[in-house]
């Protein structure tokens, strides 16, 4: 399912955090759980990897990382802020130092001309570190495309959060 380039990764990732005494949990929306399936592709990533949380639903969102609803009803669920309060909730529910969120529009239906297919927030936080950012504008590369390269944005923002 997931590249061997994606595994590779992983395994980076997993030991980098290892080394460091770092756990993620991720929060997804658009990627399903494929974060959390491909960290835990790796043999051993139970030492690193906390939980992972399906937030597909913006009840989900709301209930299970506490985003607030006039964000959502604000901003939508697809947005900068939504993102952030998504890895926000997830560090806060977890036993994990460094969360990981997503939300897009995967496609092949469900853009707008202000939120194109495409269309991707990553948000990623570590304990006691500003939290990082990234939007990204894939396009309409087909739903797949945008979930494996949504996943690669993920692990560089958890690169990043490991090397600060």
């Amino acid at each position: 399912m997931f590249s061997t380039r994606l595994i590779q990764y992983a395994r980076l990732l997993i030991g980098d955090c290892a080394e460091k005494g770092q756990r993620i949990v991720t929060a997804e929306s658009c990627t399903g759980g494929l974060i959390a399936g491909c960290l835990t592709e790796i043999a051993g990533s139970s030492a690193v990897v906390d939980c992972g949380y399906v937030t597909y639903s913006n009840e989900a969102k709301r209930d299970l990382l506490g985003v607030p609803g006039d964000m959502l009803a604000d901003y939508g669920a697809v947005s900068e802020p939504v993102a952030r309060a998504m890895a926000e909730g997830a560090l806060q529910e977890s036993r994990a130092h460094i969360a990981v969120a997503v939300t897009g529009i995967a496609g092949p239906g469900g853009g707008t001309p202000m939120k194109p297919v495409g269309l991707v927030h990553i948000a990623c936080l570590r304990e006691n570190r500003r939290m990082l950012h990234e939007v990204y504008h894939f396009g309409d590369l087909g739903r797949s495309e945008i979930r494996m390269k949504t996943i690669e944005g993920a692990f560089d923002l958890i690169k990043q959060q490991l090397e600060r």
